[in-house]
């Protein structure tokens, strides 16, 4: 039967530094059918790290809800995956396609692309410590003369994965070009388990190109979310009634806003709550008139209150006209 944008998931990607539970579960409100933690390192949680920990933290709203977890080592990643065997996550999913040079250069995450018999060997490790289904984050490769995904993703389906999410770039390219949707849909034609497609949708158009040209059963959201969480929302509407909904007002871009600073502090505390809350003011004032010096400013304050004051003013200066 074939698939359409009304009964196509939705999934939030994992983006270190932005996928908290706050950001999550702005997501989720938003219409997203699927949420995947920050990556998390298998090592951190054998060793008890209190950052890691917090990393794992879930709300009751997230489900479904994975854990992506990295690292290059079967073993740790079986004994990370019992240890967290009572934290109320529906799945794992294994990071195998961050281009971060502070990653790959202990072959972890992209890095597994170049060790098949590795990655293999991680997969059915996880696979064995688990109830709960495993899937596998890749790209199209390592660079453009190593392209693997297709045959990668085969090995990843026999040795146990139960879905495959795939960015159109390679390594190399880190979130620069532009994403080969093509690969998505050759994996997709190589495989008998679940594809989710990854790159380049900003916009419910790009959903529906990226539906209509990979085949693929769920699409996922990265950048596109940042600054604009209702992208789910937007997205399901277009496909539903082919219609693009009306952008939000300002003041109700404002009140996301400031509910997105509420769940941060709520979460972390007020100092760190501001801290993480800071990474993604310049994503919602993007485009918004003179926000460069608003969110330098913003950058310099220190407090909630500080922040709200700041963001109130200017809100009201631009609804103003």
């Amino acid at each position: 039967m074939k698939k359409t944008g009304s009964s196509i998931p939705l999934f939030l990607a994992p983006m270190a530094g932005f996928t908290d539970q706050p950001f999550r579960r702005i997501c989720k409100f938003f219409g997203a059918d699927v949420l995947i933690t920050e990556m998390v390192s298998s090592r951190g949680i054998i060793y008890d790290d209190s950052k890691t920990f917090k990393l794992l933290e879930i709300k009751e709203d997230e489900h479904p809800v994975g854990v992506q977890l990295f690292g290059s080592d079967p073993f740790i990643f079986s004994e990370a995956i019992r240890k967290i065997k009572n934290i109320p996550f529906d799945f794992i999913n294994i990071n195998m396609g961050c281009p971060a040079p502070k990653i790959v250069k202990n072959k972890d995450g992209c890095a597994l692309m170049l060790d098949e018999a590795l990655a293999s060997a991680i997969i059915k490790s996880c696979v064995s410590s688990t109830r709960k289904p495993v899937s596998i984050k890749i790209r199209k490769g390592w660079d453009s003369n190593t392209i693997n995904a297709v045959e990668f993703s085969k090995m990843a389906e026999e040795s146990g994965a139960s879905a495959i999410i795939i960015h159109g770039r390679t390594k190399e390219q880190l979130y620069s070009g532009k994403a080969d949707w093509d690969i998505i849909r050759r994996v997709k034609e190589a495989v008998k388990i679940p594809v989710i497609g990854n790159g380049d949708v900003f916009s419910p158009e790009d959903a529906k190109r990226m539906l209509e040209e990979t085949g693929c059963d769920g699409i996922m959201i990265g950048r596109g979310a940042l600054g604009t969480p209702w992208i789910f929302k937007q997205i399901k509407e277009y496909f539903k009634s082919g219609e693009k909904i009306a952008p939000l007002s300002l003041l109700e871009k404002k009140e996301i806003i400031f509910w997105h600073m509420k769940l941060s502090v709520e979460f972390y505390g007020e100092k760190t709550g501001i801290m993480e809350f800071k990474k993604h003011i310049a994503w919602y004032l993007k485009g918004l008139y003179n926000s460069t010096k608003v969110k330098t400013k913003i950058l310099s304050l220190k407090s909630r209150a500080e922040i709200e004051e700041e963001l109130k003013d200017y809100f009201d200066f631009l609804i103003r006209g």
